[in-house]
């Protein structure tokens, strides 16, 4: 018996003698390679440990200097600072140095909201939109509640908290996505999936965090492709998805491209990683056959994941999918994660510039169409945001290339900002065109109220601190407050030439 334990225990002791393998060449390649596999693991995890320590420690200390900034200003302003709010320091901060003319104007933007607001509650209650001159309500986005969701989050910032109190109660108890109606994802998702989220991160009310998943659970069908790239209109009862009749099958650019900001938000706040997977699918599909340009057609196969010959534009129908490349590599916190965006969108910008002309004899600066080889010198109003978005990204650059594209971003918002100074109303066209000798003319003439130039005059104060940008701002609302103002509610203009009012709807 003791021998036996003795060669028992003799046994197990020869595996870590060297000469063991020394003898057995295959057992020592394998003992190798599970060395360095066990290395790169463990290192792996190290440089995963290291990021998330380095942006952990980032975050502290921008916190910790905002607390100390809270308490030289509690010293200097005693009880003047309890109005700043954890959740708003930042801004209510700068609220302190406000002159009195910035006072008076923020008060009649927060009427001019409560106009709009009051008129849709009287007339329109529950509904999608609220048509002014006839005071009806209109269910063009199949009965949402779309303007009612997509104000949630100005109504709380506003702090009209009655106003958002019965929104919210009309949403808990009144909002129902179960209609036999084909609704476009696309709009679906900015306007009801988001508005829905920004209420839930305002108020931390869960009754919009539960809509949000509902509303996301009947869009999913919707990526059932067999490229991930997702139809972009579906039966919100039934789950039947399916493209337009007019796109010839194909998916369109932007709406299949501007859905990851709301889709990954709602992974983050319900722990489910089925929103995110969809969405983020669609981009990882399209980078593998990414062009050097980073342009991209409108209309996309969904089959193949590939594009079909069509325009490329920054307006209609393109504009969105470039400013959500930027804007998740924000929301990932510009880590290793989400450098895939921003590098997707870096070679956008370098195909952007391929398309950058000006005008003459002013020099206005403008992003054509492209079709083919042909570049056409034609700008929506749509391509306003560019401005901002590039001004947003251009921090992201070294100095040379950042300072290369804000430059870029204030000229093409100083043609934006023409594109209303431009006609008698002081309001902008739906599209413009550019001729040698001429600088602009309007194309489509109506206007309906588009947001895209005050977004990027508000990233370009932000950013720049230049007040000038405010003043064209605020000039613009002004324009709006003359010509579109209905005594129940704000209507579009079927000409910005003439002033003809249109019996457009008012929505948020």
């Amino acid at each position: 018996m003791g021998r036996s334990r003795s060669s028992s225990s003799s046994s197990k002791w020869r595996y870590c003698n060297p000469s063991y393998y020394l003898k057995r060449p295959k057992r020592l390649a394998f003992l190798l390679v599970a060395f360095v596999c066990a290395s790169l693991l463990v290192w792996d995890r190290q440089t995963l440990v290291r990021e998330h320590e380095v942006e952990l420690s980032k975050l502290s200390e921008e916190v910790n200097q905002l607390k100390a900034t809270l308490e030289e200003l509690k010293n200097v302003h005693g009880d003047s600072i309890k109005s700043i709010t954890s959740k708003s320091s930042k801004y209510s901060q700068k609220a302190i140095h406000d002159d009195p003319i910035d006072i008076e104007r923020r008060e009649k933007v927060k009427e001019a909201m409560l106009h709009a607001w009051s008129s849709y509650e009287k007339y329109a209650w529950g509904h999608d939109e609220l048509q002014p001159q006839t005071k009806n309500g209109v269910d063009s986005f199949g009965g949402l509640g779309a303007t009612l969701i997509d104000a949630l989050d100005t109504l709380f910032i506003m702090g009209f908290d009655e106003q958002f109190q019965r929104a919210r109660e009309w949403v808990a108890n009144s909002l129902d996505f179960n209609k036999d109606y084909d609704a476009s994802v696309f709009e679906t998702t900015i306007r009801v999936v988001g508005g829905l989220l920004s209420a839930y991160d305002l108020s931390s009310d869960k009754v919009f965090l539960e809509k949000a998943k509902d509303i996301a659970d009947r869009l999913l069908p919707a990526w059932n492709t067999s490229t991930g790239i997702p139809y972009n209109i579906i039966n919100l009862a039934h789950g039947n998805a399916h493209n337009p009749g007019w796109t010839g099958g194909d998916s369109i650019l932007a709406d299949s491209g501007t859905e990851q900001l709301e889709f990954i938000a709602l992974s983050q706040r319900t722990g489910d990683p089925k929103y995110q997977l969809k969405a983020e699918k669609v981009i990882l599909e399209l980078n593998k056959t990414f062009p050097d340009d980073g342009l991209l057609p409108i209309y996309i196969n969904p089959d193949k994941g590939t594009g079909s010959y069509s325009t490329i534009t920054f307006g209609a129908m393109g504009d969105s999918f470039y400013e959500y490349l930027l804007k998740v590599w924000i929301q990932g916190n510009k880590t290793s994660t989400v450098r895939h965006y921003r590098e997707m969108w870096e070679k956008s910008m370098k195909g952007l510039l391929s398309l950058v002309r000006k005008t003459t004899p002013s020099s206005f600066t403008y992003i054509c169409e492209k079709s083919g080889d042909m570049l056409a010198d034609k700008m929506d109003e749509l391509a306003c945001f560019a401005p901002g978005m590039i001004a947003l990204g251009s921090s992201g650059y070294g100095p040379a290339d950042s300072q290369k594209f804000l430059s870029l971003a204030e000229e093409l918002a100083w043609t934006c900002y023409n594109f209303y100074q431009s006609t008698p109303t002081k309001l902008a066209g739906e599209n413009y065109f550019f001729h040698p000798g001429q600088d602009m003319s309007v194309g489509t003439s109506w206007n309906i109220l588009r947001p895209e130039t005050i977004e990027s005059l508000f990233y370009l104060w932000r950013l720049t601190g230049n007040k000038t940008y405010q003043e064209w701002g605020w000039n613009i609302f002004q324009a709006f407050e003359k010509n579109s103002r209905h005594e129940t509610g704000y209507v579009g203009l079927k000409d910005e030439v003439v002033a003809e009012v249109a019996g457009i709807n008012c929505h948020g």
